[in-house]
């Protein structure tokens, strides 16, 4: 069966409602490698100890959300053949450390880039506080889909990746370790895909050992954009988009190197040092302050 853009596109969104607690925020602080030393710097622990809690904004990515529907068989969609292309976030206003909030999930476009090369499916979730019903951040992304192409559709007006300065050398950069461990404590925050885990699934699908989550490596990044560029303060930070270029493994140090593009405005990109890997690429970022 091929994909089913009509019924895909017009499928009605439902409200998914998630309370989050800041043992949720700390678990996945401690996801994304926030507590790699011992004494921790004041900029990390914040991020781990209940009594001087603030909430990563990436912490929006992995709540709210419900991506079950794509399993329906009415859709024609092949899980098995989905890559996740790029992420997007917007914050709209810092979410509080402990809350109840509600998303709204939409599928905004499907690109068609014909029977032999797949195609793109880009979605948005919109997440807002259940109480007042403030509109709090946007979390989007985009999935490649392997063998989806030649549904009939257009390959016009897809979004193209931020491109990278290619002239001068990098404004700043920030080395942050992940640990052996890091895909097991993050899956805790939601995302219990095998390949991150188990050997077995691994070796199936051409690695020698489990990989790291790219939504990992996104938090990383997201670490280290405020580290370098917001003084460690995760009220300032607006915006972070990226694309996915190469998988990570546990253990790898991620080098975010950053390009300063106008004021409150990066780009940036991380490498896998050991291997001198990139790892995501055609980052954007924007903050205040």
């Amino acid at each position: 069966m091929s994909l089913n853009y009509q019924l895909i596109k017009s499928r009605a969104s439902e409200r998914v409602v998630q309370q989050y607690s800041k043992k949720d925020a700390i678990l996945y602080a401690l996801g994304v490698g926030a507590a790699t030393e011992n004494p921790l710097a004041p900029e990390d622990l914040q991020f781990v100890f209940e009594r001087k809690c603030q909430l990563l904004p990436t912490f929006a990515t992995v709540i709210a959300g419900d991506s079950r529907w794509m399993a329906d068989p009415s859709y024609g969609l092949n899980l098995n053949l989905f890559l996740h292309g790029e992420q997007f976030l917007t914050i709209h206003r810092p979410l509080p450390t402990d809350g109840t909030v509600f998303g709204i999930e939409s599928v905004d476009e499907i690109y068609d880039k014909g029977a032999d090369k797949g195609a793109v499916m880009y979605l948005s979730r919109k997440i807002h506080d259940q109480e007042s019903g403030e509109l709090l951040a946007t979390s989007g992304l985009s999935i490649f889909m392997r063998g989806h192409g030649g549904f009939g559709g257009t390959a016009e007006g897809q979004p193209v990746p931020y491109p990278m300065p290619t002239r001068r050398d990098r404004d700043d950069a920030l080395d942050l370790v992940t640990r052996p461990e890091q895909a097991v404590i993050y899956r805790l925050s939601g995302d219990d895909n095998p390949l991150h885990i188990d050997p077995e699934v691994a070796h199936a699908v051409g690695f020698d050992r489990p990989i790291l989550h790219g939504m990992c490596s996104y938090g990383v990044a997201g670490r280290a954009i405020l580290k370098l560029r917001c003084g460690s303060d995760a009220g300032r930070l607006r915006k972070l988009n990226v694309r996915f270029a190469n998988p990570v493994f546990p253990g790898e140090t991620l080098r975010t190197e950053v390009w300063d593009v106008a004021p409150g405005k990066v780009a940036f990109r991380v490498k896998a040092v050991e291997r001198d890997v990139i790892a995501l690429n055609n980052g954007y970022a924007e903050f205040v302050g």
